[in-house]
């Protein structure tokens, strides 16, 4: 009998090419489910709660898999401590958590938080984990423009093309900026974000910030559903998913 489980984990996007698996490339994807089958003795199929692209990183990310060992297992092995044994230091797992059997790492989430970091100030011990920005930015403005995010649905201004999606229709929960000594951090949840989504609503506010683009210029750019019409996506080390939100009913 096969029993499926979520898998919750943490990764620094720096050494990877993203999450999901490709050909010739490293993946966070290939290199968990690599661990799972050495420790689990048999093929491991494990499926995202999403894509993050190469550099991205994942305070909080969940994975799902099927095995034919029970819960027990898992803990009377203790495959969670095996597994950080096995994985490099970029990549933590926190527990693993039987599920009801269709419980889907992806189509289950309720929402995803993203928080981007923009640092001002030169740090060594920052290096690939933030976007370093040292020019001027009117932050009061582009927390106005943010505002006005909350007002839509359709973003495909925001959105990667050819991304094979239904519709680039999301529902903005929360966003906002904050900041943290010499770092700002835009925080923004959704029930579901499109390819490149975050980055590119960055890089665009940014412009705002930078008096290149008025509020009512971002307004336009939302409502024209034009890629080419903003701004430039920013570079993906600044980016991290920091959390996703399931029903309690799909946990065992």
């Amino acid at each position: 009998m096969s029993n499926r489980y979520f898998i919750k984990l943490a990764y620094n996007g720096t050494n990877y090419h993203g999450w999901q698996s490709q050909s010739n490339a490293v993946t966070v994807q290939d290199t968990i489910k690599s661990a799972l089958n050495t420790l689990l003795k048999q093929e491991i199929r494990l499926t995202g709660a999403g894509r993050t692209d190469t550099g991205v990183h994942a305070k909080v990310f969940y994975a799902h898999f099927d095995s034919e060992h029970s819960p027990g297992f898992f803990y009377k092995n203790s495959i969670v401590f095996k597994l950080n044994c096995i994985l490099p230091g970029d990549i933590a797992i926190y527990s693993i958590l039987p599920v009801k059997e269709r419980a889907h790492a992806r189509y289950d989430a309720i929402s995803r938080t993203y928080q981007y970091i923009i640092e001002q100030e030169k740090n060594p011990f920052a290096q690939n984990l933030v976007y370093f920005y040292k020019g001027e930015l009117d932050f009061l403005i582009m927390k106005k423009a943010t505002k006005k995010l909350f007002n839509y649905g359709d973003f495909t201004s925001f959105s990667k093309t050819n991304t094979q999606v239904n519709n680039n229709i999301c529902e903005i929960i929360d966003a906002k900026w904050f900041n943290n000594t010499s770092q700002w951090i835009f925080e923004i949840t959704a029930n579901r974000f499109l390819r490149g989504m975050v980055r590119a609503i960055v890089g665009t506010l940014i412009e705002v910030g930078k008096k290149r683009l008025t509020t009512d210029d971002f307004v336009k750019i939302i409502e024209s559903h034009d890629r080419q019409k903003a701004g430039y996506a920013v570079p993906g080390c600044g980016l991290y998913l920091t959390n996703i939100s399931y029903p309690s009913h799909i946990f065992l």
